[in-house]
């Protein structure tokens, strides 16, 4: 499996795995498939080039698996922070440990990032896998956001998590 930044040029494939994602886990994301399906193509390319967001893809051969991002802090008093965003992992590639692999290239990335000391991310409650995952990565948990997403008449709490970063 090959782990590697994505760039404009793979504003499709991505747009593809995270209609894929927004539609498969609806609690776990934000935006809607609705509202992302509606994106023209330069949107997701714009993402995808922009300096303060690094995207990293999971590829088996051709076929994006896995996708996590990392959004870094343009003010300057929060710089030293990074956001992990947007991980997903297709049904095919779960299990195998693919997540894990995405998420130590996630936190090797922002290690080098110069200042950035901290990673933080959000989870939705009830996601146990993912959580479990986070937690053996490193990450605590250092807050509950109630209500945080709702989808249909649903509402969708919001685990805060957080972890230093070191060399490790």
């Amino acid at each position: 499996m090959l782990i590697r930044p994505l760039g404009a040029h793979d504003a499709e494939a991505y747009r593809a795995l995270m209609l894929e994602a927004y539609g498969a886990y609806p609690q776990a994301f934000t935006s809607s498939v609705a509202e992302r399906a509606r994106m023209p193509m330069s949107w997701w390319e714009k993402r995808l080039d922009n300096p303060l967001d690094r995207v990293l893809g999971a590829f088996a051969a051709d076929t994006l698996a896995g996708i996590v991002g990392l959004a870094f802090e343009p003010r300057e008093k929060a710089r030293h922070k990074v956001t992990l965003f947007g991980m997903f992992v297709t049904e095919a590639y779960q299990r195998k440990g693919l997540g894990r692999e995405l998420l130590e290239a996630a936190l090797d990335a922002a290690r080098r990032q110069p200042g950035v000391k901290l990673i933080q991310l959000t989870v939705t409650a009830g996601n146990d896998a993912a959580f479990a995952l986070y937690q053996r990565c490193g990450f605590i948990q250092y807050g509950l956001e109630p209500l945080a997403v709702r989808v249909g008449i649903e509402y969708f709490d919001k685990v805060h998590m957080w972890r230093e970063l070191k060399g490790d």
